[in-house]
């Protein structure tokens, strides 16, 4: 178990590198895209195109692979005046949602994603399926996710994420 631990740590940290590589990326596009509007007076539409292209994959990427379970943002408020067995109920309640929705949505994300091979984006000449793959990247990331915190309330190992403390059973 401890090697698994050691996996999925050096694992999370290369997720993160990623990140920060498309967010360097997308910085150094806006960069140049000022730089050749306002300095050169030569606007670059592959700029702004690269641009908005790593802002969708480093939104979706770190949503998929570099956010933990306790940075996600949530009005917490009622979970936090529940007992520990409402919380676990109220997550098995969520997740199986959550599960049923992009489960069920997802063959038609693979559709559209699929289909969208037919069109490249204007500047960069990129196939939108590749664009859009992501999408099912993070998708799928999501419903292991889940998965996972699913079987976890289930079989009664519901981990506490909140900060403000354990209310009385």
């Amino acid at each position: 178990m401890q090697r698994l631990k050691q996996i999925g740590a050096w694992l999370h940290r290369r997720a993160e590198n990623i990140a920060a590589l498309m967010l360097a990326i997308m910085f150094c596009a806006f960069i140049v895209q000022v730089a050749f509007r306002y300095l050169l007076n030569l606007p670059i539409g592959g700029a702004s195109e690269l641009t908005i292209l790593m802002w969708l994959w480093l939104v979706l990427w770190g949503a998929a692979f570099v956010l933990r379970e306790s940075d996600e943002i949530r009005f917490d408020f009622v979970l936090t005046l529940a007992s520990r067995r409402v919380r676990r109920v109220m997550s098995l309640l969520a997740a199986g949602a959550l599960l049923f929705l992009y489960g069920y949505s997802l063959p038609a994300v693979w559709d559209y994603v699929t289909f969208m091979k037919v069109q490249d984006t204007s500047y960069l000449d990129i196939r939108y399926d590749y664009v859009y793959s992501i999408y099912i990247i993070f998708a799928v990331a999501v419903l292991v996710r889940y998965a996972w915190l699913f079987w976890s309330a289930l079989t009664n190992r519901y981990v506490e994420h909140s900060e403000f403390g354990e209310p009385d059973e």
